[in-house]
Protein backbone atom coordinates (compact mmCIF):
# COMPACT_ATOMS: atom_id res chain seq x y z
CA UNK A 1 0.00 0.00 0.00
CA UNK A 2 1.21 3.44 -0.60
CA UNK A 3 0.18 6.82 0.45
CA UNK A 4 0.05 9.70 -2.03
CA UNK A 5 -0.12 13.54 -2.10
CA UNK A 6 0.65 16.97 -3.33
CA UNK A 7 2.84 19.08 -0.91
CA UNK A 8 3.59 22.54 -1.27
CA UNK A 9 7.48 23.32 -3.44
CA UNK A 10 8.63 26.26 -4.42
CA UNK A 11 9.01 25.15 -8.35
CA UNK A 12 7.22 26.11 -11.53
CA UNK A 13 4.36 24.27 -11.03
CA UNK A 14 4.16 25.51 -6.99
CA UNK A 15 3.92 21.51 -5.56
CA UNK A 16 5.43 17.97 -5.39
CA UNK A 17 4.38 14.33 -4.95
CA UNK A 18 4.90 12.71 -1.78
CA UNK A 19 4.99 8.96 -2.10
CA UNK A 20 4.73 6.92 0.75
CA UNK A 21 5.07 3.01 0.82
CA UNK A 22 5.14 0.56 3.52
CA UNK A 23 8.16 -1.46 3.28
CA UNK A 24 9.46 -4.76 4.42
CA UNK A 25 10.24 -5.33 8.20
CA UNK A 26 13.69 -4.20 9.43
CA UNK A 27 15.51 -7.49 9.71
CA UNK A 28 17.41 -6.61 12.47
CA UNK A 29 14.56 -4.96 14.89
CA UNK A 30 11.43 -6.67 13.11
CA UNK A 31 9.76 -3.24 13.05
CA UNK A 32 7.62 -1.44 10.35
CA UNK A 33 9.63 0.95 8.01
CA UNK A 34 8.12 3.49 5.87
CA UNK A 35 9.35 4.88 2.50
CA UNK A 36 9.05 8.38 2.03
CA UNK A 37 10.17 9.85 -1.22
CA UNK A 38 9.28 13.40 -3.05
CA UNK A 39 9.63 13.90 -6.42
CA UNK A 40 8.58 16.86 -9.22
CA UNK A 41 5.39 13.83 -10.77
CA UNK A 42 3.68 11.80 -8.89
CA UNK A 43 5.14 8.42 -11.45
CA UNK A 44 8.42 9.44 -10.65
CA UNK A 45 7.64 9.88 -6.87
CA UNK A 46 5.95 6.06 -6.79
CA UNK A 47 8.85 4.46 -9.04
CA UNK A 48 11.66 6.17 -6.13
CA UNK A 49 9.68 4.28 -3.42
CA UNK A 50 9.38 1.27 -5.34
CA UNK A 51 12.96 0.88 -6.17
CA UNK A 52 14.03 1.67 -2.36
CA UNK A 53 11.16 -0.92 -1.30
CA UNK A 54 12.49 -3.55 -4.02
CA UNK A 55 16.25 -2.60 -2.47
CA UNK A 56 15.56 -3.47 1.19
CA UNK A 57 13.17 -6.76 -0.43
CA UNK A 58 16.27 -7.96 -1.85
CA UNK A 59 18.31 -7.62 1.49
CA UNK A 60 20.59 -5.11 0.28
CA UNK A 61 22.17 -2.54 3.04
CA UNK A 62 21.14 1.15 2.10
CA UNK A 63 23.23 2.74 4.63
CA UNK A 64 26.31 0.74 3.40
CA UNK A 65 25.64 1.08 -0.13
CA UNK A 66 25.90 4.61 0.30
CA UNK A 67 28.95 5.24 1.48
CA UNK A 68 30.88 2.59 0.17
CA UNK A 69 32.58 3.17 -3.17
CA UNK A 70 33.73 0.33 -6.06
CA UNK A 71 37.61 0.39 -5.12
CA UNK A 72 36.75 -0.08 -1.31
CA UNK A 73 34.64 -3.10 -1.57
CA UNK A 74 36.85 -4.21 -4.38
CA UNK A 75 39.94 -4.55 -2.38
CA UNK A 76 37.57 -6.49 0.51
CA UNK A 77 36.22 -8.65 -2.19
CA UNK A 78 40.11 -9.58 -3.20
CA UNK A 79 41.26 -10.45 0.33
CA UNK A 80 38.05 -12.59 0.80
CA UNK A 81 39.35 -14.36 -2.79
CA UNK A 82 42.81 -14.62 -1.77
CA UNK A 83 42.50 -16.80 0.87
CA UNK A 84 41.20 -19.48 -1.49
CA UNK A 85 43.40 -22.21 -3.57
CA UNK A 86 44.14 -19.64 -5.78
CA UNK A 87 47.91 -19.01 -7.30
CA UNK A 88 50.06 -16.18 -5.90
CA UNK A 89 50.30 -14.67 -10.37
CA UNK A 90 46.45 -15.18 -10.33
CA UNK A 91 46.16 -12.85 -7.36
CA UNK A 92 48.77 -10.37 -8.83
CA UNK A 93 46.43 -10.01 -12.12
CA UNK A 94 43.89 -9.41 -10.39
CA UNK A 95 45.00 -6.54 -8.20
CA UNK A 96 46.72 -5.08 -11.59
CA UNK A 97 42.71 -5.56 -12.97
CA UNK A 98 41.17 -3.73 -10.03
CA UNK A 99 43.40 -0.67 -10.45
CA UNK A 100 42.48 -0.30 -13.96
CA UNK A 101 38.78 -0.43 -12.89
CA UNK A 102 39.28 1.71 -10.10
CA UNK A 103 40.96 3.98 -12.43
CA UNK A 104 37.64 4.82 -14.11
CA UNK A 105 35.11 4.38 -11.52
CA UNK A 106 36.82 3.80 -8.06
CA UNK A 107 35.52 7.01 -6.02
CA UNK A 108 31.53 5.64 -7.99
CA UNK A 109 29.19 3.94 -4.81
CA UNK A 110 29.59 0.34 -5.57
CA UNK A 111 25.44 0.67 -5.94
CA UNK A 112 24.87 3.24 -8.15
CA UNK A 113 27.20 1.92 -10.89
CA UNK A 114 25.21 1.16 -13.84
CA UNK A 115 25.47 -0.86 -16.92
CA UNK A 116 26.04 2.07 -18.98
CA UNK A 117 29.09 3.24 -16.96
CA UNK A 118 30.18 -0.18 -17.01
CA UNK A 119 29.95 -0.66 -20.80
CA UNK A 120 31.68 3.51 -21.37
CA UNK A 121 34.22 1.97 -19.09
CA UNK A 122 35.02 -1.10 -21.76
CA UNK A 123 34.56 1.56 -24.40
CA UNK A 124 37.03 3.87 -23.44
CA UNK A 125 39.27 0.98 -22.63
CA UNK A 126 39.31 -0.02 -26.38
CA UNK A 127 39.18 3.26 -28.00
CA UNK A 128 41.21 5.63 -25.84
CA UNK A 129 43.11 2.86 -23.63
CA UNK A 130 46.21 4.28 -21.16
CA UNK A 131 48.62 6.48 -21.20
CA UNK A 132 52.49 5.64 -22.02
CA UNK A 133 55.60 7.19 -22.87
CA UNK A 134 56.59 7.09 -26.63
CA UNK A 135 60.05 5.67 -26.86
CA UNK A 136 59.85 6.33 -30.53
CA UNK A 137 58.93 10.06 -30.27
CA UNK A 138 61.24 11.67 -27.51
CA UNK A 139 59.47 10.36 -24.97
CA UNK A 140 56.05 12.11 -25.64
CA UNK A 141 53.03 10.79 -24.20
CA UNK A 142 50.55 9.11 -26.21
CA UNK A 143 47.35 6.48 -25.49
CA UNK A 144 47.62 3.07 -26.16
CA UNK A 145 44.02 0.86 -26.35
CA UNK A 146 44.49 -2.39 -23.83
CA UNK A 147 44.94 -5.50 -25.34
CA UNK A 148 41.88 -7.63 -26.05
CA UNK A 149 43.25 -9.97 -22.96
CA UNK A 150 43.27 -7.40 -20.53
CA UNK A 151 39.63 -5.99 -21.27
CA UNK A 152 38.60 -9.88 -21.04
CA UNK A 153 40.65 -10.02 -17.60
CA UNK A 154 38.97 -6.81 -16.23
CA UNK A 155 35.67 -8.46 -17.64
CA UNK A 156 35.97 -11.18 -15.58
CA UNK A 157 37.37 -9.89 -12.16
CA UNK A 158 34.28 -7.00 -12.31
CA UNK A 159 32.11 -9.63 -13.06
CA UNK A 160 33.25 -11.32 -9.47
CA UNK A 161 33.59 -8.29 -7.58
CA UNK A 162 30.02 -7.16 -8.54
CA UNK A 163 28.49 -10.46 -7.43
CA UNK A 164 29.79 -10.52 -4.43
CA UNK A 165 28.38 -7.16 -3.97
CA UNK A 166 25.47 -8.46 -4.00
CA UNK A 167 25.99 -11.16 -1.85
CA UNK A 168 27.18 -8.58 0.47
CA UNK A 169 23.74 -6.91 0.79
CA UNK A 170 25.49 -3.88 -1.29
CA UNK A 171 23.48 -4.21 -4.76
CA UNK A 172 20.97 -6.04 -5.97
CA UNK A 173 22.32 -6.44 -9.81
CA UNK A 174 25.29 -7.06 -11.61
CA UNK A 175 25.82 -4.55 -14.00
CA UNK A 176 28.35 -6.44 -16.28
CA UNK A 177 25.54 -8.97 -17.37
CA UNK A 178 25.27 -8.39 -21.21
CA UNK A 179 28.24 -6.02 -21.24
CA UNK A 180 30.23 -6.38 -24.66
CA UNK A 181 33.75 -6.57 -24.87
CA UNK A 182 34.69 -4.07 -28.02
CA UNK A 183 36.56 -5.95 -30.30
CA UNK A 184 37.80 -4.65 -33.97
CA UNK A 185 36.76 -6.71 -36.98
CA UNK A 186 39.57 -7.39 -39.47
CA UNK A 187 39.14 -6.66 -42.48
CA UNK A 188 39.55 -9.40 -45.57
CA UNK A 189 42.81 -7.65 -46.51
CA UNK A 190 43.94 -7.63 -42.87
CA UNK A 191 43.26 -10.85 -42.13
CA UNK A 192 44.86 -11.91 -45.54
CA UNK A 193 48.13 -9.92 -44.12
CA UNK A 194 48.60 -11.46 -41.26
CA UNK A 195 51.64 -12.41 -41.01
CA UNK A 196 52.10 -16.05 -39.27
CA UNK A 197 55.49 -16.92 -40.41
CA UNK A 198 56.59 -14.10 -37.68
CA UNK A 199 55.11 -16.44 -35.62
CA UNK A 200 57.40 -19.32 -35.96
CA UNK A 201 61.17 -20.45 -37.43
CA UNK A 202 61.25 -21.91 -40.75
CA UNK A 203 63.74 -24.93 -41.01
CA UNK A 204 66.37 -22.93 -42.04
CA UNK A 205 65.94 -20.70 -39.41
CA UNK A 206 66.01 -23.56 -37.05
CA UNK A 207 69.05 -24.87 -38.41
CA UNK A 208 71.17 -21.73 -38.61
CA UNK A 209 69.80 -20.72 -34.67
CA UNK A 210 70.93 -24.63 -33.43
CA UNK A 211 74.15 -24.48 -34.99
CA UNK A 212 74.90 -20.87 -33.47
CA UNK A 213 73.83 -22.41 -30.15
CA UNK A 214 76.52 -25.09 -30.90
CA UNK A 215 79.39 -22.75 -31.73
CA UNK A 216 78.36 -19.76 -29.59
CA UNK A 217 76.55 -21.21 -26.65
CA UNK A 218 77.22 -21.18 -23.01
CA UNK A 219 76.85 -24.21 -20.28
CA UNK A 220 73.12 -25.74 -20.59
CA UNK A 221 72.23 -23.73 -23.83
CA UNK A 222 72.12 -26.52 -25.88
CA UNK A 223 69.79 -28.73 -23.31
CA UNK A 224 67.69 -25.91 -23.33
CA UNK A 225 67.43 -24.96 -26.89
CA UNK A 226 66.80 -28.26 -27.84
CA UNK A 227 64.18 -29.15 -25.59
CA UNK A 228 62.28 -26.42 -26.33
CA UNK A 229 62.24 -26.47 -29.98
CA UNK A 230 61.99 -30.61 -29.97
CA UNK A 231 59.26 -30.26 -27.29
CA UNK A 232 57.07 -26.93 -27.56
CA UNK A 233 57.02 -26.39 -23.48
CA UNK A 234 56.88 -23.15 -22.58
CA UNK A 235 59.90 -21.81 -20.74
CA UNK A 236 58.29 -21.83 -17.16
CA UNK A 237 57.76 -25.56 -17.89
CA UNK A 238 61.66 -26.05 -18.77
CA UNK A 239 62.61 -24.27 -15.86
CA UNK A 240 60.28 -26.04 -13.44
CA UNK A 241 61.59 -29.68 -14.55
CA UNK A 242 63.21 -31.48 -12.00
CA UNK A 243 64.86 -34.91 -12.66
CA UNK A 244 62.14 -37.04 -11.58
CA UNK A 245 59.87 -36.08 -14.75
CA UNK A 246 62.06 -37.24 -17.12
CA UNK A 247 62.23 -41.05 -17.92
CA UNK A 248 65.58 -42.21 -18.89
CA UNK A 249 64.18 -45.86 -19.78
CA UNK A 250 61.31 -45.13 -21.93
CA UNK A 251 62.33 -41.18 -23.89
CA UNK A 252 59.13 -39.54 -22.23
CA UNK A 253 59.20 -36.43 -19.90
CA UNK A 254 56.49 -35.14 -17.86
CA UNK A 255 55.20 -31.95 -17.59
CA UNK A 256 53.33 -30.94 -14.28
CA UNK A 257 53.98 -27.78 -12.79
CA UNK A 258 55.74 -24.45 -14.06
CA UNK A 259 58.00 -21.93 -12.71
CA UNK A 260 56.90 -18.28 -11.27
CA UNK A 261 59.09 -15.62 -10.45
CA UNK A 262 57.99 -11.91 -10.79
CA UNK A 263 60.76 -10.49 -8.40
CA UNK A 264 63.63 -12.26 -10.80
CA UNK A 265 65.17 -13.24 -7.68
CA UNK A 266 66.31 -17.26 -7.69
CA UNK A 267 65.40 -17.96 -4.15
CA UNK A 268 62.02 -16.57 -4.03
CA UNK A 269 60.67 -18.97 -6.65
CA UNK A 270 57.25 -20.70 -7.13
CA UNK A 271 56.22 -23.70 -8.42
CA UNK A 272 52.79 -23.72 -10.00
CA UNK A 273 50.41 -26.31 -11.76
CA UNK A 274 50.57 -25.08 -15.56
CA UNK A 275 48.63 -23.32 -17.14
CA UNK A 276 45.73 -25.39 -17.81
CA UNK A 277 44.62 -29.42 -17.16
CA UNK A 278 45.57 -30.02 -20.53
CA UNK A 279 49.15 -28.67 -20.14
CA UNK A 280 49.67 -31.53 -17.47
CA UNK A 281 51.18 -33.94 -20.06
CA UNK A 282 53.23 -36.70 -20.99
CA UNK A 283 55.15 -36.75 -24.38
CA UNK A 284 58.30 -38.86 -25.84
CA UNK A 285 61.53 -37.21 -26.84
CA UNK A 286 64.28 -38.19 -29.20
CA UNK A 287 66.86 -40.35 -27.74
CA UNK A 288 69.48 -38.03 -29.09
CA UNK A 289 67.64 -35.22 -26.55
CA UNK A 290 67.15 -37.64 -23.86
CA UNK A 291 70.88 -38.38 -24.19
CA UNK A 292 72.27 -34.95 -23.94
CA UNK A 293 69.41 -34.31 -20.78
CA UNK A 294 71.85 -37.69 -19.12
CA UNK A 295 74.96 -35.70 -20.08
CA UNK A 296 73.91 -32.95 -18.43
CA UNK A 297 72.78 -35.03 -15.80
CA UNK A 298 76.32 -36.28 -14.91
CA UNK A 299 78.35 -32.73 -15.65
CA UNK A 300 75.91 -31.26 -12.89
CA UNK A 301 76.21 -33.89 -10.04
CA UNK A 302 79.96 -33.12 -10.24
CA UNK A 303 79.20 -29.23 -10.11
CA UNK A 304 77.12 -29.64 -7.50
CA UNK A 305 79.49 -31.97 -5.07
CA UNK A 306 81.93 -29.28 -5.90
CA UNK A 307 79.69 -26.60 -4.11
CA UNK A 308 78.51 -28.56 -1.49
CA UNK A 309 82.04 -29.05 -0.50
CA UNK A 310 82.85 -25.62 0.15
CA UNK A 311 79.28 -24.22 1.20
CA UNK A 312 76.67 -25.44 3.48
CA UNK A 313 73.72 -23.44 1.37
CA UNK A 314 73.36 -25.94 -1.33
CA UNK A 315 69.56 -26.29 -2.21
CA UNK A 316 68.24 -30.02 -2.97
CA UNK A 317 65.48 -29.75 -5.21
CA UNK A 318 66.84 -31.47 -8.37
CA UNK A 319 65.57 -29.20 -10.76
CA UNK A 320 67.06 -30.12 -14.43
CA UNK A 321 68.27 -26.41 -15.16
CA UNK A 322 69.92 -25.11 -12.44
CA UNK A 323 72.79 -22.88 -10.76
CA UNK A 324 75.58 -24.59 -8.91
CA UNK A 325 73.72 -24.05 -5.56
CA UNK A 326 70.40 -26.21 -6.74
CA UNK A 327 68.49 -22.93 -7.35
CA UNK A 328 66.42 -23.43 -10.56
CA UNK A 329 67.23 -20.72 -13.69
CA UNK A 330 64.27 -18.22 -14.53
CA UNK A 331 62.22 -17.90 -17.38
CA UNK A 332 64.55 -14.14 -17.69
CA UNK A 333 67.45 -16.13 -17.70
CA UNK A 334 66.25 -17.68 -20.86
CA UNK A 335 65.42 -14.89 -22.24
CA UNK A 336 69.04 -13.08 -22.14
CA UNK A 337 70.62 -16.21 -22.93
CA UNK A 338 68.26 -16.43 -26.32
CA UNK A 339 68.79 -12.70 -26.98
CA UNK A 340 72.71 -13.25 -27.13
CA UNK A 341 72.72 -16.37 -29.38
CA UNK A 342 70.36 -14.25 -31.99
CA UNK A 343 73.21 -11.82 -32.41
CA UNK A 344 75.20 -14.94 -34.13
CA UNK A 345 72.18 -15.39 -37.06
CA UNK A 346 70.65 -13.41 -39.12
CA UNK A 347 66.99 -14.22 -38.13
CA UNK A 348 65.19 -10.50 -38.39
CA UNK A 349 62.28 -12.37 -36.35
CA UNK A 350 61.24 -10.86 -33.12
CA UNK A 351 61.85 -14.25 -31.42
CA UNK A 352 61.40 -15.02 -27.88
CA UNK A 353 61.44 -18.59 -25.90
CA UNK A 354 57.86 -18.69 -26.95
CA UNK A 355 58.42 -18.64 -30.79
CA UNK A 356 59.83 -22.88 -29.89
CA UNK A 357 56.21 -23.66 -29.40
CA UNK A 358 54.90 -22.49 -32.43
CA UNK A 359 57.81 -23.53 -34.25
CA UNK A 360 57.18 -27.21 -33.00
CA UNK A 361 53.72 -26.87 -34.23
CA UNK A 362 54.87 -26.23 -37.52
CA UNK A 363 57.31 -29.34 -37.27
CA UNK A 364 54.62 -31.57 -36.49
CA UNK A 365 52.07 -30.31 -38.85
CA UNK A 366 54.70 -30.94 -42.01
CA UNK A 367 55.62 -34.46 -40.32
CA UNK A 368 51.89 -35.24 -40.35
CA UNK A 369 50.89 -35.33 -37.07
CA UNK A 370 46.89 -34.73 -36.74
CA UNK A 371 46.05 -31.46 -35.32
CA UNK A 372 44.85 -33.57 -31.99
CA UNK A 373 47.98 -35.29 -31.20
CA UNK A 374 49.69 -31.83 -31.35
CA UNK A 375 47.44 -30.05 -28.94
CA UNK A 376 47.75 -32.85 -26.47
CA UNK A 377 51.86 -32.65 -27.13
CA UNK A 378 51.93 -28.98 -26.37
CA UNK A 379 49.29 -28.75 -23.88
CA UNK A 380 46.64 -26.64 -25.58
CA UNK A 381 43.38 -26.63 -24.45
CA UNK A 382 42.36 -23.97 -26.93
CA UNK A 383 42.57 -25.07 -30.08
CA UNK A 384 42.93 -21.74 -31.89
CA UNK A 385 46.52 -20.77 -31.99
CA UNK A 386 47.58 -24.52 -32.75
CA UNK A 387 44.76 -24.64 -35.43
CA UNK A 388 46.01 -21.36 -37.19
CA UNK A 389 49.46 -22.17 -37.54
CA UNK A 390 48.41 -26.12 -38.35
CA UNK A 391 45.83 -24.42 -41.17
CA UNK A 392 48.68 -21.64 -42.56
CA UNK A 393 51.67 -24.65 -42.46
CA UNK A 394 49.18 -27.46 -43.93
CA UNK A 395 47.93 -24.96 -47.07
CA UNK A 396 51.52 -24.08 -47.56
CA UNK A 397 52.52 -27.66 -47.78
CA UNK A 398 50.16 -27.96 -50.61
CA UNK A 399 51.34 -25.39 -52.30
CA UNK A 400 54.79 -27.02 -52.10
CA UNK A 401 53.09 -30.24 -53.53
CA UNK A 402 52.47 -28.45 -56.87
CA UNK A 403 55.76 -27.72 -56.87
CA UNK A 404 57.25 -30.81 -56.52
CA UNK A 405 54.86 -32.67 -59.14
CA UNK A 406 56.06 -29.63 -61.05
CA UNK A 407 59.59 -30.56 -60.52
CA UNK A 408 59.37 -34.20 -60.95
CA UNK A 409 56.88 -34.42 -63.57
CA UNK A 410 57.29 -30.92 -65.70
CA UNK A 411 58.20 -32.56 -68.62
CA UNK A 412 54.47 -34.06 -69.30
CA UNK A 413 53.24 -30.31 -68.60
CA UNK A 414 55.48 -29.40 -71.73
CA UNK A 415 53.30 -30.67 -74.56
CA UNK A 416 54.17 -29.01 -77.85
CA UNK A 417 51.09 -28.11 -79.65
CA UNK A 418 49.52 -29.94 -82.30
CA UNK A 419 49.85 -27.82 -85.61
CA UNK A 420 47.37 -26.04 -87.51
CA UNK A 421 46.00 -25.22 -83.68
Amino acid sequence: MASIKKIPAKNKQGYKWRCVMEGPLDPVTGKRQQIPRVRDTKQEAISAAQAEYDRLAAGIDVKKAKVTTFEVTAWEWLEVYSKRKVKGATIRVRKKEIKIISGYMGMSLIGSISRKQYQTMLNDMYAIGYRVKDKDNEGQFVYKPYAKTTLEGVHTTAGMIFEWAIAEGLRKDNPTKGAVIPEKVLTVEEIEEEDLEASYLERNELEEFLNAVKEHGLERDLETFYLLAFSGTRSGEVCALKWKDINFQTNEIRITKTLYNPDNNMKKYELTPPKTKGSIRNFNMDEFIIDMLESLKDRQAIVHARYKAEFDDYHAANFVFCRPNGYPYIQKSIINRMSRILKYTSITKHATPHIFRHTHISMLTEAGVDLVNIMKRVGHDDAKTTMKIYTHVTNKMKQNDADKLKIHFGNLLKLEKPQGM
